[in-house]
């Protein structure tokens, strides 16, 4: 079974197109940083003694360009892939480590929000009577509030913000959706036979859970995760782009930020502001092929239809 839908998924033209793009995000997170000789912030790292400093090179330099690094050794030259910003800071180093940040938010606040989503999904919609009432009323109150501002109001107060404090923060407001659809799911399967016969079997309710209804479920968590993972993203970029990102470190969010706030739109520095852009759009694109693609794969009526 499992080998018959890995084929067909391997068949579907939205769903390969998608793993490409994200697989190439992936790929280029982890293996970009050994082609920059600057640090996360796009600094030039310098030896002085024993002791370290960072120095920036030539402002504003546009993609391929060779910048200029001052040290007491003498001049350094290097080439910048993306360009500089306008305090001469290397935007393929910010790119490349700003996308790890990125990524590490979505499969932290995305499992995050999916765990919790499941798990009250799930022990709702099994157990019913008031154990249901309560779960979905604390649900239901936090689906009407406007979860950007519950994550500004959040974020606001929080004096650190690391990116593992953001991905929390996302995570910890992203699960009513599931849980509410996750509890939809759960209702109907445990009126089904094997879970009569697992209760007379006198199993466990965790156990009914996880061990014969969740298995069941196994390709709707997963397209619940990437639609989570795809949403903490975003969720993340729009903290970054106010002022609310992490107060230390890189992020594609933190460097439209930058962009933004010293107008390199406006005075033709492109190359500061479309690069970060175009990666978040990819890589949500990426993301909306997969989830598309699964649930053509999953859905046999849809694989008819195509």
């Amino acid at each position: 079974m499992k080998g018959n839908t890995l084929r067909i998924a391997l068949k579907n033209n939205k769903f390969k197109i998608g793993v490409a793009i994200v697989g190439f995000f992936i790929i280029f997170a982890l293996i970009g940083p050994m082609f920059s000789k600057f640090d996360p912030l796009g600094y030039y790292v310098i030896k002085i003694g024993e002791r370290s400093a960072t120095k920036a090179s030539i402002a504003n330099l546009p993609p391929g360009e060779m910048g200029e690094i001052f040290t007491p050794q003498g001049v350094i030259k290097v080439k910048h892939y993306l360009g500089t910003d306008s305090f001469g800071r290397d935007l393929y180093s910010q790119l490349v480590h700003g996308l790890r940040s990125s990524l590490f938010v979505g499969l932290v606040g995305g499992g995050l929000a999916t765990l919790i989503g499941l798990l009250i999904g799930f022990v709702a919609g099994y157990k019913g009577g008031w154990v249901d009432e309560i779960l979905m009323m604390l649900t239901n109150i936090l689906l009407v509030i406007p979860t950007l501002a519950l994550l500004i109001i959040i974020a606001a107060y929080v004096t650190y913000r690391g990116v593992l404090i953001e991905s929390i923060i996302i995570g910890l407001t992203a699960w009513p959706w599931t849980a509410r659809a996750v509890r939809a799911q759960t209702l109907s399967l445990k009126e089904r036979e094997f879970v009569a016969l697992a209760k007379i079997a006198g199993m466990r309710d965790l156990a009914i859970i996880f061990g014969e209804i969740m298995p069941n479920m196994v390709s709707y968590v997963f397209m619940v995760f990437i639609l989570q993972f795809g949403g903490a993203i975003l969720a993340a970029v729009g903290l970054d782009f106010i002022g609310l990102g992490p107060t230390r470190g890189i992020s594609l969010g933190i460097i439209l930020q930058n962009a933004v706030l010293w107008n390199a739109i406006q005075l033709g520095y492109w190359w500061w502001a479309i690069p970060p852009g175009l990666v978040i759009a990819l890589l949500i694109t990426g993301l909306y092929f997969i989830n598309t693609g699964l649930d053509e794969v999953f859905n046999p009526r849809l694989r008819r239809e195509e």
